[in-house]
């Protein structure tokens, strides 16, 4: 894959700390949720910060899936996606579901249902999640 754009996050403190890129651009403060044990509160967590980024992403998919087709998406097209976290089968850990829901509202089914699919098939997250993509992880120097 030639890599047109990359971008580093850094977290300190886990679920109950903090996450900024390296520019500046984003800093979040994060906090666990009740659900999962923690207080609460106002900070985000990673689930809903995966769930912003994969709904931004596979909406811009969809635009430029629409682009190519010369098909105009109406104005108030959105993407919401569903993020949810639990332990795993195996016992082993923790795994991570998504579901997304797409509102074209005026566009026909038929043309509606190809834009989504063909954006399913062009957005990267769709993608990783799809073919399980092995991370590569390595300590700092």
């Amino acid at each position: 894959m030639k890599t047109l754009y990359t971008t580093k996050a850094t977290s300190t403190g886990g679920r109950e700390g903090s996450a900024r890129t390296e520019d500046g651009a984003f800093e979040v403060n994060l906090a666990l949720p009740k659900e999962m044990g923690g207080a609460g509160g106002e900070g985000a967590n990673p689930e809903q910060l995966f769930a912003a980024g994969y709904a931004a992403c596979f909406n811009s998919a969809l635009h430029n899936v629409a682009g190519k087709k010369k098909v105009e998406l109406p104005e108030n097209t959105t993407v919401t996606a569903s993020v949810g976290v639990g332990p795993r089968d195996d016992g082993e850990g923790f795994g991570i579901e998504a579901e997304l829901t797409v509102s074209l509202p005026g566009l026909d089914r038929e043309t509606a249902d190809s834009l989504v699919k063909q954006a399913h098939i062009v957005c990267p997250y769709s993608h990783a999640l799809r073919v399980n993509y092995e991370v590569p992880v390595s300590l700092a120097d």
